[in-house]
């Protein structure tokens, strides 16, 4: 079965842009971890990369996702959501068989 990497929509990449994160030699990085209410959680933050990245990139930004991490986000979509309970990155990841009401911790 062909999997795809995942994708980042241009407004995740324009948000990052919007940061500055490039311009603190910096990218988003999205991983996957053991934990939260469902049994795995994203973590999101401005890291550099590292040797193992999938570095994916945009608007002058990257997006950086580990090798641990890459088969839990086969095929997600990275955005950036602006709604009345704030702003923030979402992953829309089709492998996630639920997810908790936050939307940082999901199970397959």
């Amino acid at each position: 079965m062909l999997t795809l990497p995942p994708t980042v929509t241009p407004r995740a990449f324009e948000r990052l842009a919007e940061i500055g994160a490039a311009a603190q030699g910096k990218a988003l990085r999205v991983a996957v971890e053991g934990g939260g209410c469902s049994g795995f959680q994203y973590e999101i933050d401005l890291d550099e990369p590292k040797e193992d990245d999938l570095i994916l990139e945009g608007a002058g930004e990257k997006v950086l996702i580990d090798s641990v991490s890459l088969p839990f986000l086969a095929s997600a979509i990275i955005d950036f959501s602006e709604e009345l309970i704030g702003a923030r990155f979402v992953i829309n990841n089709p492998n996630a068989s639920s997810s908790c009401g936050c939307g940082t911790s999901f199970s397959i």
